[in-house]
């Protein structure tokens, strides 16, 4: 498991120095388990590392480089990292201790909501891919294998009446997947991330190169019908991405930043402050920042416990989580 982990950022320990002489700062360490160097995670994990170093006294926080979702919360629940970023599908098995996580459950506890991950079906139109239905036969990346992407990209082909082994599956993660598609070594890839998401930009403005995103929305009903109410259609707007002329229907998941019960309330409530009072500096370092919204906390869009700590700073902003 300590393979997973890729230091990217140290974040340098503030002064020791208190507010008024002789008042100690509680001294912390933080470890931040993001994703892939091409996704989104990445440089939010990074951003959030550096607010809490540079705004709360005697804390420094380090973000890490994982597989994706499903490697952060393992990482959670084996007590090497503190806060994760995850989808919500990954973190409700991870509660329930299902499917990836079977018999080793995570306590697992919402921090904030944060923004809708985008289900992306990647290809160019030199594959000749034109449907979903077109994917049959096809070499096809479905995500590395710690992230949520294989998780979602797994329901959305079941969904859509394919089944994964229709295809001849690669397990990468989106920078290489990409990579392997300009190569001609995959014809088409999953991915669930922001938008823009960096690894994807970088296809559609490669010369030479048309990118095609494939419509999926009509696989959602089937999707909440056997997993829950967990996932929504949606568009990822046309010109989101270089040459992508179209809007294209899409599925998609919320986002989550979370911790386990072992957080103390003290340290939730100071995390959840710097992300909501700090947010326009968060969004420097991505967009998909200013997607965090008091008004998305709320168990229909996490459906695992929100920690206590969360709770109190939304209470006193006049906001109930329900």
């Amino acid at each position: 498991m300590q393979g997973l982990l890729k230091p990217i950022a140290a974040a340098a320990i503030l002064s020791l120095a208190a507010a008024s002489p002789g008042v100690a700062q509680e001294k912390r360490n933080f470890s931040i388990t993001t994703g892939g160097t091409g996704g989104v995670y990445y440089p939010l994990g990074g951003g959030l590392a550096n607010l809490l170093t540079k705004y709360v006294p005697g804390w420094s926080a380090t973000a890490e480089v994982t597989g994706g979702s499903v490697d952060n919360l393992r990482l959670l629940g084996a007590g090497k990292s503190e806060i994760a970023f995850s989808m919500v599908d990954a973190g409700i098995d991870a509660l329930k201790g299902q499917d990836k996580f079977k018999g080793h459950p995570v306590a697992v506890r919402t921090l904030a909501v944060l923004y809708p991950n985008r289900m992306h079906v990647v290809t160019t139109e030199a594959t000749g891919i034109k449907t979903f239905a077109d994917l049959k036969g096809k070499r096809v990346s479905s995500g590395s294998p710690g992230s949520a992407t294989e998780v979602m990209a797994f329901r959305v082909i079941e969904a859509m009446g394919l089944d994964k082994d229709d295809m001849k599956r690669e397990r990468l993660g989106v920078a290489e997947s990409v990579n392997a598609l300009k190569d001609g070594k995959i014809q088409a890839f999953f991915w669930v991330g922001g938008l823009p998401t960096a690894a994807v930009t970088d296809l559609g403005a490669t010369p030479g190169v048309k990118i095609k995103l494939i419509d999926h929305s009509e696989a959602v009903a089937k999707m909440n019908q056997k997993y829950g109410p967990l996932y929504a259609a949606a568009d990822i707007p046309a010109k989101t991405y270089p040459g992508q002329e179209a809007v294209n229907k899409i599925a998609v998941v919320w986002n989550v930043l979370v911790a386990t019960d072992k957080m103390s309330d003290d340290a939730a409530y100071k995390i959840v402050q710097v992300i909501f009072e700090k947010r326009a500096e968060w969004a420097q370092v991505h967009k998909e920042a200013l997607s965090l919204d008091m008004a998305n906390q709320l168990l229909s869009n996490s459906p695992m416990p929100f920690h206590p700590g969360a709770i109190k700073y939304f209470a006193e902003k006049g906001h109930k989580v329900q």
